[in-house]
C-alpha cells in the first residue's frame, strides 16, 4: 500500500511538472507587441501563464486580433494604444496598466525603428526619431514602472538591443548608437535597482526572420545568413523563449547581463 501511494504522488508529481507554467500569476508589459518579436514574445508569455499587457501605437485590425489572440490563450490579455517615446504617456500607461491588472512583475521593453542611411545622408530628423523610439521608450517605460517594482520589491526588466549595438554597422549609426545605449542603461539599472530585487537584462537579436527582413530580396538574406555560424536566421520564437527564461524564477540570479541570440554572429 505505501509503495503504491508512492507511486501516485510521484505521478501527480511528474504531470506537475509538465504542466508548470514558469510566468504563472506575473502580469508582463510589452512594448511594440501588436506584430513582429513583440508579438511572439506576448504569444510565448500567454502560452507560459502570465498576464499580458501590450502597447502599439494605433488600435488598428492587427492591433485587435492580437489582442484576441492573447485572450484565446486563457488568460488576462489587453492592448493600449500608446507612444513608448512621450515621457508623459508612458507614465500613464503604467499607472493604467496597474490598476488594470494589480501589480507588473515584467517589463519587455521591445519598442523600435529604423532609418537606415549612411551617415553623411543622414539628417537630424532621422537621428532623433530612431533615438527616442529606440532609448529614450527605454528610459520612459523604465522610469515609470520602477516605483511600482520598487513597492513589491522584485520585478525583471528587459530591453531589447541588437547584435549591431555591439558591434555596429555601416548604415546604421543611428540604430546602432540606440541598441549601444540600451546596454549602458541596463548595467547601469540592474546596479542601481538589484538590492531591491529588481534585475534588469538585455538580449541582443542577430539577422531574425520578421516582416521588415522579408521584404529584403531573397539573395540578400541568404548572402546575410551564410555568414552565420548556424548558417541560418534566426526566428521570432528564439528571442522570445529567452525572454521567458528572464522574466521567469529560472533566471533569479542573472541581472546586468546581454544575452546575444544571434546563431553565433557575435563570439
Amino acid at each position: 500500500m505505501y509503495l503504491f501511494n508512492s507511486l501516485l504522488i510521484l505521478k501527480d508529481a511528474i504531470l506537475n511538472l509538465y504542466n508548470m507554467k514558469l510566468l504563472e500569476g506575473k502580469t508582463a508589459v510589452i512594448t511594440g507587441g501588436a506584430r513582429g518579436i513583440g508579438k511572439a514574445i506576448a504569444i510565448e508569455y500567454a502560452k507560459q501563464g502570465a498576464n499580458v499587457a501590450f502597447t502599439d501605437l494605433f488600435e488598428d485590425d492587427n492591433f485587435k486580433a492580437t489582442e484576441k489572440e492573447l485572450q484565446d490563450l486563457g488568460v488576462k490579455a489587453k492592448g493600449f494604444a500608446s507612444d513608448a517615446s512621450n515621457f508623459t504617456q508612458s507614465q500613464e500607461l503604467i499607472d493604467n496598466i496597474v490598476k488594470e491588472f494589480g501589480s507588473v512583475e515584467i517589463l519587455v521593453n521591445n519598442a523600435g525603428i529604423t532609418k537606415d542611411t549612411l551617415l553623411m545622408r543622414m539628417t537630424e530628423e532621422q537621428w532623433d526619431a530612431v533615438i527616442n523610439v529606440n532609448l529614450k521608450s527605454v528610459f520612459n517605460l523604465t522610469k515609470a514602472i520602477q516605483r511600482y517594482m520598487l513597492k513589491q520589491r522584485n520585478g525583471s526588466i528587459i530591453n531589447m538591443s541588437s547584435v549591431v549595438g555591439v558591434s555596429g554597422n555601416a548604415g546604421q549609426a543611428n540604430y546602432s548608437a540606440s541598441k549601444a545605449g540600451i546596454l549602458g542603461f541596463t548595467k547601469s539599472v540592474a546596479k542601481e535597482l538589484g538590492s531591491r530585487g529588481i534585475r534588469c537584462n538585455a538580449i541582443a537579436p542577430g539577422f531574425i526572420e520578421t516582416e521588415m527582413t522579408h521584404q529584403l530580396p531573397e539573395d540578400v538574406r541568404k548572402e546575410w545568413a551564410q555568414k552565420i555560424p548556424l548558417r541560418k536566421a534566426g526566428k521570432s520564437s528564439d528571442v522570445a523563449d529567452v525572454c521567458v527564461f528572464l522574466g521567469s524564477d529560472l533566471s533569479a540570479y542573472v541581472t546586468g547581463q546581454t544575452i546575444n541570440v544571434c546563431g553565433g554572429m557575435n563570439m
